[in-house]
């Protein structure tokens, strides 16, 4: 067969459904014969940043490999944000990218692509030869498994129409198994967490199965310790009564006085960033075990007591037992009164800064939050909305939170939303300010329609860059260069064949919130806030 069918089944038979790309010379035949095996789908974006982002989106909901393909020269150069993004964010990626033939050397869209590629982080693979495509995917999809990181796989664009004798590749990547710790690893733990008092058991991203949260929250009620987690681990024990929430730079109050508390950390799947450490004071001065199947992780941000590498449900199973044979008492740290505290605490307590004509950005969240429903995919872009965000909205699951300012970008949201919306099929919540709207999500809000996605934008619209005119106001300088008279979205988003809502206070809101439920395409709310009325610290 040609050399373009047999590149598609070789991703098929890698378990390859669903690929995000934009077609172009180099990548259009192979794209076509993928999208006509039984089975698979190729979602066409507007451009290939939103194509490479909506891969990244798609591997973090499914917990599997994304797949995003794209042509040579500028459209590869496109992708660059995306794969530092995706490298920062340690996701599994494969980006699929043609390339011009090695004898046309006057093509203008030459460009040394494995030299553009290799300063992102990402990993590069080539296919050597026609014949070679079966085995080079099946390294490439291994690579991007294994180490966790975008793989972009070269195909020059002479190969499309070679024939070739197609036969698969036995798959080369092993299922993530857990991983057992050692004993001396298990009792150095052991002995740090027997002498707690007050401990707090935190867990982050990689607590990552339904299991390991399971055998966490199990540790932490053996040993009567509040449980907490990263901003990444969200929401992996809402329904706990002592669930603490986020710790790090937007805790909240009850939050902070049991930090402040604790003479003990035990950290799961965590990698104790200085957000998540609050500048490393979370740690200060305190005991901490710290747990990771990623040998990588151990120490990375500092020294700790004790280290363990093992599977984080596996672990903390062994660890209950251990602490049951030689009968240590429970802390009772996690009190009663503690879980009163937490259930009378609310998010609401704050003056409403609504005026003429625009809306308190807290109270859209927290409305916003109180009517999309719970089982769904969240993601949020770039901005100074977020720290709000990164508070008041919340999931069901952690791996249903997408987070896309690993690089600290604007305009990432909306093809990772897509990318959620697709790897979900469920409800898809994307919170976005109106800059990385018009920068990154205006395009692929269209994408979104043809591809008939259930997406809900809510475009926190203060009519700038808000970190930029808070830094300017600070100052006492005139922040009109920070500012931007953007069209209405309503309308706009009316005219890309979505519903479109403007918002200028709660009526509106509530008004629009009403009609989600009756929804039948992607829906945008157009929320108006004051620039000067913004709250970005959080709590």
């Amino acid at each position: 067969m040609f050399f373009h069918e047999t590149i598609a089944r070789s991703l098929r038979a890698e378990g390859v459904t669903t690929i995000f790309g934009v077609m172009g010379d180099a990548n259009l035949y192979m794209m076509d014969s993928f999208a006509d095996l039984d089975d698979t789908q190729f979602i066409s974006t507007s451009n290939e940043a939103g194509a490479i982002t909506a891969a990244n989106g798609y591997a973090r909901v499914t917990g599997g490999l994304g797949v995003a393909c794209v042509t040579h020269g500028p459209a590869l150069t496109n992708t660059l944000t995306g794969l530092v993004e995706s490298v920062k964010d340690r996701t599994p990626v494969l980006l699929v990218a043609g390339d011009t033939a090695v004898v046309d050397r006057d093509n203008f869209q030459n460009i040394a692509q494995r030299e553009v590629v290799v300063p992102t982080g990402a990993g590069f693979e080539q296919v050597r030869a026609a014949d070679t495509v079966a085995e080079d995917v099946a390294v490439a999809v291994r690579r991007a498994l294994s180490e966790r990181r975008p793989i972009v796989l070269n195909v020059p664009i002479e190969f499309q129409w070679e024939t070739v004798e197609h036969a698969a590749s036995s798959p080369r990547w092993a299922p993530i198994q857990a991983v057992r710790p050692a004993e001396q690893a298990l009792e150095d733990a052991v002995a740090v967490i027997a002498t707690a008092r007050r401990p707090l058991v935190l867990a982050g991203q990689g607590v990552d199965s339904p299991e390991a949260r399971t055998a966490v929250a199990r540790l932490a009620h053996r040993i009567g310790a509040p449980l907490g987690t990263t901003l990444r681990g969200r929401d992996s024990f809402r329904d706990d009564p002592h669930n603490i929430g986020i710790v790090g730079t937007i805790s909240h109050e009850v939050a902070l006085d049991v930090i402040g508390d604790a003479d003990t950390v035990i950290a799961f799947g965590a990698g104790l960033n200085k957000w998540t450490t609050m500048e490393g004071s979370v740690l200060a001065g305190r005991r901490v075990v710290q747990v990771d199947v990623d040998r990588d992780a151990l120490h990375r941000n500092g020294s700790v007591d004790a280290v363990v590498l093992g599977d984080a449900g596996v672990t903390a199973g062994e660890l209950v037992e251990m602490l049951d044979a030689i009968e240590v008492p429970s802390t009772g740290f996690a009190s009663p009164e503690l879980a009163a505290r937490l259930t009378e605490r609310r998010d609401d307590g704050f003056v409403d800064r609504g005026g003429d004509g625009t809306v308190d950005l807290r109270s859209a969240m927290i409305a916003i939050e109180n009517a999309f429903p719970r089982d769904r995919a969240l993601v949020y872009d770039g901005g100074r909305f977020i720290f709000n965000a990164f508070a008041l909205f919340h999931v069901e699951k952690p791996r249903d939170y997408v987070h896309t300012v690993n690089f600290g970008s604007i305009g990432l949201g909306m093809g990772n939303a897509i990318g959620a919306a697709v790897g979900t099929q469920r409800p898809t919540l994307l919170v976005t300010g109106d800059g990385g709207f018009m920068l990154g999500g205006l395009a692929e809000f269209n994408t979104a329609v043809r591809h008939g996605l259930d997406l809900v934008v809510a475009v926190f619209n203060d009519g700038a860059y808000g970190a930029e005119h808070i830094q300017f106001r600070r100052k006492d300088l005139d922040p009109t260069r920070s500012t931007f008279d953007w069209p209405d979205f309503a309308p706009v988003a009316e005219s890309l064949g979505a519903r479109g809502y403007t918002v200028r206070s709660s009526d509106d809101l509530h008004r629009a919130l009403a009609e989600l439920p009756n929804r039948d395409r992607p829906v945008l709310l157009d929320i108006k806030l004051d620039p000067d009325s913004v709250d970005s610290a959080g709590h």
